[in-house]
Parts: structure tokens; C-alpha cells; sequence
């Protein structure tokens, strides 16, 4: 669809709202900008959605469609802001935040939001973008740093807390092989960041954490100057026994470690 024309005061009115560029337009939004009613203001967006100078995303949430815009079928031009309006309080994590911090090279085709929501459907696709919702804890918003995108604050992990957080379940990084990968990233690229895998850690009290990193650590870099992390990992080892990765099968138990280990990640410690 082609934006139709507007009058001289409907055009007011949206360039009023469009004014700060905001990431989403919301009823809640144009009722204070416009001084609207909430139901007002639903139907003014509903009819410049209908001419074309919005884009609906879902129930009382639309974009901008950009003028230079053949039709009003656009994608999100930046998803992250329009994750922090629909599901906050959340963070930007796993996949999504390793590519922003270059721990990996892999395109991933949907954004990784972690949030202390439950919603119903969690890989919603909005304006073409899939989205996947990880639901967390309000005692496990640590380790994030803030991102701006668009004039709007992004919260996400910091590269210890995403490798933390894929760690604790490996497909927030695309599977086991991945998280090992983007661990060898970080060690290289983030030595800064190594200490802060054993405080997110221990303040997040996932124990498959220790066996995992500790494993991967012994496997991968135990010629690299990690004798002192893999210590700490088996002393803070807890009782029970872990997969390496839930999604793979358990192949071998690796006793020293108690993870199952499938046999294609098996490999001898580096010496």
C-alpha cells in the first residue's frame, strides 16, 4: 500500500508523534503525546495504519513506514529497540549478543531476548523478525551492559554473562560446538572478561555451569594458562551429573568432570 494523503492536522499530529523517532508506536504513546483518550488514540492509529503511515506489528503497536517506503509491508529496521517496548524488562543475550560483542561469525535468523515475562507464544515474529523469549529470574539481571540503538537504551549481556548464560543451556548459543568456539573468543579477544565466568557463576547457582566450563576448559585450553580456572571450576563442582549438552546424546560419563559427554566431543585435554 501506498501512503495515502492526510489533512494539513492529521499531519501535524503524526509528525508530533513521529518527532523523537521512537522505536515503537503504542496507543499508551499517542494518548500522552496527542492528549488522547486510550481508546482515541487506538483508533487515530489504526486509521494511519489503514492509509498506510504506519506499520502494525501486533495489537496497539505499530512502526513508522519510512517515505521513501514503496508499501507499508517493511521489516524493523533495528529489532532490539522494539524488544526492549514489547517484552521488558529483558536483555539482549545468547546468540544475539555474542554476534554483537564478535564472539562468533554465524548468522543467526532470530533475536535472543531474555525476560522476566511468561508469554504465551515465545517465537513470536513481528514485521518479518523472529523473536525468541528465554524467560529469567529478576535476581539474574546481572553482568549487562547498556547499548543505545535509535535514541533508545538497549540492555544487554557482557561477553562473560552470554558465555555464562549458554553455558547454563547451550542452545542460547546454537548448540555445544558453538558455545565451545565463542569460549576460545572470548579467552583470546576478552581476557579482561575470564574472571567474571566464575562470578556470574556463582551468583547465578547453576552448578552444570562449573562441569561444563571446567570440562571445556581442560579439553580446549589447559595448555593455555587456564590450570587456575579449572582449579576454581572443580572446587566449585556440585554433586549430581550434567550433559554437555541436553540436546546431544550421553555418550560418556567423564567422571572427573560428571557430564556426559556425547563421543563427538570427546577429545584428548590439550598438553
Amino acid at each position: 500500500m501506498v501512503p495515502s494523503g492526510l489533512s494539513a492536522a492529521s499531519r501535524r499530529e503524526l509528525s508530533l508523534l513521529l518527532r523523537d523517532n521512537p522505536p515503537l508506536v503504542t496507543a499508551s504513546l499517542a494518548a500522552s503525546t496527542l492528549g488522547l483518550t486510550p481508546a482515541a488514540a487506538s483508533r487515530r492509529l489504526a486509521a494511519w495504519s489503514r492509509s498506510g503511515w504506519l506499520a502494525r506489528v501486533r495489537r496497539g503497536a505499530y512502526v513508522p513506514v519510512p517515505i521513501e517506503s514503496p508499501s507499508a509491508d517493511v521489516a524493523l529496521e533495528d529489532p532490539w529497540p522494539v524488544a526492549v517496548t514489547m517484552f521488558a524488562p529483558c536483555y539482549i543475550g545468547g546468540w544475539s549478543a555474542a554476534e554483537h560483542w564478535g564472539l562468533t561469525e554465524q548468522i543467526f535468523r532470530s533475536v535472543c531476548v531474555m525476560t522476566l515475562k511468561r508469554p504465551y507464544d515465545r517465537r513470536p515474529v513481528l514485521r518479518k523478525v523472529r523473536f525468541d523469549l528465554h524467560t529469567v529470574a529478576q535476581s539474574h539481571l546481572i553482568g549487562l551492559k547498556t547499548v543505545w540503538r535509535r535514541g533508545t537504551r538497549v540492555q544487554v549481556s557482557d561477553p562473560a554473562r552470554t558465555l555464562v548464560d549458554m553455558l547454563t543451556a547451550p542452545s542460547l548459543g546454537g548448540g555445544i560446538r558453538h558455545v565451545a568456539e565463542m569460549l576460545t573468543t572470548l579467552l583470546r579477544e576478552y581476557p579482561k572478561e575470564t574472571p567474571k565466568l566464575l562470578l556470574y557463576a556463582e551468583k547465578l547457582g547453576i552448578g552444570a555451569v562449573y562441569k561444563r566450563l571446567g570440562y571445556l576448559l581442560q579439553r580446549d585450553h589447559a595448555a593455555a594458562g587456564s590450570a587456575e580456572l579449572i582449579t576454581a571450576c572443580r572446587q566449585r563442582m556440585t554433586a549430581g551429573y550434567a550433559r554437555l549438552d541436553p540436546a546431544l546424546p550421553a555418550d560418556r560419563l567423564v567422571t572427573a568432570w560428571r557430564v556426559w559427554v556425547p563421543d563427538s566431543e570427546l577429545r584428548e585435554p590439550a598438553s
